[in-house]
């Protein structure tokens, strides 16, 4: 599959219907989810492979991994109605994916490959952190999006952890007008898909 054909299926993978403004609820831009995860691809990290996508939201990264030929995808989200929408995507999109409704915290699958959309850590600080702990917990491979601004304290972090961030590229994030607090009709933000091993 072509990336441009990847992107139009994802394009077809319904938004946040109700987001929470506490989970930082914020769907990944078609765009941006099928640039990632054919990046993932071209190294490896997803055909044939066990891929845990943690905070799925809608599910546009597991269907993705999924399309692209992932043997197992397993989704996680503590929102029981992204849980259900995810569902309802998968459904529409005859994806094969695995959801379940849990905390970051308590999950404990080991899989080869972990993909990600965390929160930014916008409304509540530092709560990227416990998914790319978690992500490093459970696999040697990850591909998670991040605030730009937070590339050094990323880089330090997983080096603590004896990984290696090994590849990172910038994307322009359009974030919608979604909640009550939202000044503009959208804001452009600078955010990062970086690559752990």
């Amino acid at each position: 599959m072509r990336l441009r054909e990847l992107e139009m299926l994802l394009q077809k993978v319904p938004s946040f219907i109700e987001p929470s403004v506490q989970l930082e609820q914020y769907s990944t831009p078609a765009p941006i989810a099928a640039d990632m995860l054919y990046n993932a691809l071209g190294h490896g990290a997803i055909n044939g492979r066990t891929v845990l996508d943690l905070g799925c939201g809608s599910g546009i990264l597991s269907i993705g991994a999924w399309l692209l030929g992932a043997e197992r995808v397993i989704g996680i989200d503590a929102s029981e109605k992204a849980v259900e929408q995810a569902k309802e995507a998968c459904d529409l999109m005859d994806a094969e994916v695995e959801l379940h409704t849990m905390d970051v915290e308590d999950v404990d699958f080991k899989v080869d490959t972990v993909i990600m959309n965390p929160p930014f850590g916008c409304q509540n600080r530092n709560a990227d952190r416990a998914f790319l702990d978690k992500a490093m917990e459970s696999s040697g491979s990850v591909y998670s999006l991040h605030m730009s601004n937070t590339l050094p304290f990323l880089k330090r972090h997983v080096a603590s952890n004896g990984r290696e961030l090994w590849f990172h590229k910038a994307y322009k994030y359009d974030i919608p007008h979604l909640f009550s607090f939202h000044s503009r009709s959208k804001r452009s933000v600078e955010i990062v898909m970086i690559a752990i091993r």
